[in-house]
């Protein structure tokens, strides 16, 4: 169940952030409002989940797996830039959030 409340913790974790982009420095009160709300819920899960994970494994893949999802969702919607250096170092970061999960099985 653990890995169940982490992986929440990370989708609620780019639902926040991405909220918070469209609240354009809180002068939106709708986006503000779900950003604040998704991060509380993130960081519950988050907690959740690190009663059963170790807390450095936990909180990498849940940074990791956030930005990862932000940074794509970023090129997906706001046009962020795409190049082979931003998307090696993506996939480096898909890579060791992987290779914790592993050693952590």
């Amino acid at each position: 169940m653990a890995w169940v409340f982490l992986s929440l913790a990370s989708v609620v974790e780019i639902i926040m952030a991405i909220a918070l982009k469209y609240a354009n420095g809180w002068t939106r009160l709708t986006p503000s409002l779900i950003g604040v709300g998704a991060a509380a819920c993130s960081v519950l899960f988050l907690t959740l989940a690190m009663r059963n994970l170790p807390a450095g494994t936990a909180y990498a893949i849940w940074t990791g797996t956030g930005s990862v999802g932000v940074a794509v969702l970023g090129i997906y919607l706001f046009n962020d830039a795409l190049s082979p250096l931003r998307l090696l170092c993506i996939a480096l970061i898909i890579g060791g959030t992987i290779g914790l999960r592993l050693l952590d099985a």
